[in-house]
């Protein structure tokens, strides 16, 4: 079950989208260009290929985890393998650059949970 969002989900739909796979976080590829974001499924590749179906471009994909039970400092991971291309100066896993983490924060927050804002009851 993968879901693109362009707006703030609930925090049950969140939690519906932990519990489909990986059941204390999420995976999401997040377009930068376009502010959209695909959440859940297995593989962010699987995210990353709808996002690309519905015309978002390659170098503004980055992929991520998202733990919404855990402290808003440590709800975002910033590791897929889609984030891999040297040819947009990121030859790792991680997002390397700074400025981009900061944005991928940022709409993480605006669509999945707030840093003000807790997950109701505990994780699973």
């Amino acid at each position: 079950m993968i879901k693109v969002i362009r707006e703030k989900i609930s925090a049950a739909e969140l939690a519906a989208l932990c519990l489909a796979h990986f059941e204390t976080m999420v995976k999401f590829v997040i377009d930068i260009g376009t502010g959209t974001m695909a959440v859940g499924g297995e593989m962010h590749a699987d995210a990353e290929a709808l996002l690309l179906q519905q015309g978002s471009r390659q170098g503004d994909l980055w992929g991520g985890n998202f733990y919404p039970w855990n402290a808003p400092e440590t709800r975002v991971e910033f590791t897929s393998f889609i984030n891999i291309r040297p040819s947009d100066d990121n030859a790792a896993m991680e997002v390397l650059d700074p400025g981009m983490r900061v944005k991928i924060v940022a709409l993480a927050e605006r669509f999945l949970l707030g840093s003000n804002e807790e997950m109701p009851g505990a994780a699973p």
